[in-house]
């Protein structure tokens, strides 16, 4: 029987689609960087970018989702070259190695931020390229790219998915410290601008991703997979205090005021570092959005998940 191999598989979306691979009764092999006690599932440990691919990673092996990469969150102090040898070189390799073992398919999952810098008040599509901005989207962009060929010159299907935030229990990264700021009573309710942010469930990720693997005109091809909604930065915190099992706050923090601080900000940055400025401001306050409507008229994806949708969306 064919067999699935899934690297990233020990993450927050890996051991998710790993599950569900195997309720659907397939065969998975994981690419991880530590092999875990007590997994059952054929494991090969590989730190991409530093150890050479396994042999026998690929052995009766039709389909490789590729998950694991360098992320955005990750410690400051990781230098480009190393976002550039994993998220570019080590996928790359991965890919060209893929195909010369006669591998049918290759999903890759990239990033919202791998399509460049977002355009003024508009939800961006797959045709929306604009410079990335940072060396994560510049190299989940070079990533794509260097894909896409591969898949163009062999008979390697190649597909590639850009989610937008991803939530769901367990979520890390920056939803999580603010899930954690909202627990201890630190993080402050957020004001209401209007705001337009893109999130995606990662169960609904999840079945994205198998659409694509069932799908042939899928090959070639970018999709962007969101839930069909926007929300505002305050909708997105009060989701938060739901799932806490928190009250509603009668008060927020007045936007003026973080507007000010974001431009004190501004100067003090400019003699010693200061933990809140117009770069924070836009990450907290500003416009994300993105429309996944290829993905739904093509494969007819559907997300049956809303950040509102269950109070379990946010628990540890």
């Amino acid at each position: 029987m064919s067999k699935i191999l899934v690297t990233g598989a020990n993450g927050f979306i890996g051991e998710r689609l790993c599950s569900k691979l195997l309720l659907s009764g397939k065969k998975v092999k994981k690419l991880v960087r530590k092999i875990e006690e007590g997994d059952n599932l054929e494991q090969y440990a590989c730190n991409l970018g530093v150890d050479q691919i396994p042999e026998g990673v690929f052995n009766d092996v039709d389909v490789i989702f590729h998950l694991a990469g360098v992320t955005h969150d990750i410690d400051k102090s990781m230098t480009g070259g190393l976002y550039y040898d994993v998220n570019v070189t080590a996928t790359e390799q991965l890919a060209m190695a893929a195909a010369e073992k006669k591998v049918k398919k290759f999903i890759y999952v990239s990033s919202v931020k791998a399509g460049g810098v977002l355009i003024a008040d508009k939800c961006m599509s797959e045709e929306d390229q604009t410079e990335p901005e940072g060396v994560y989207g510049k190299t989940k962009r070079e990533a794509e790219v260097r894909l896409l060929e591969i898949g163009r010159k062999s008979e390697l299907n190649v597909s590639v998915i850009r989610p937008a935030l991803v939530y769901g229990k367990g979520v890390q990264g920056n939803l999580h410290k603010m899930l954690v700021g909202i627990e201890k009573g630190w993080f402050p309710p957020l004001p209401e601008v209007g705001n337009r942010r893109s999130m995606i469930h990662v169960d609904d990720l999840v079945d994205a991703l198998l659409l694509i693997e069932k799908n042939n005109s899928s090959n070639g091809e970018i999709f962007i997979a969101t839930d069909g909604n926007d929300y505002s930065s305050s909708q997105i915190y009060m989701a938060m205090r739901a799932s806490l099992n928190k009250g509603v706050k009668k008060w927020t923090v007045p936007n003026v005021f973080l507007r000010s601080l974001a431009k004190i900000g501004d100067f003090i940055n400019t003699i010693l570092p200061f933990p809140f400025d117009s770069y924070r401001y836009h990450k907290l306050l500003g416009d994300e959005c993105f429309s996944s409507k290829k993905i739904q008229t093509i494969l007819g994806f559907k997300a049956y998940h809303t950040i509102f949708s269950s109070p379990n969306h946010f628990k540890e």
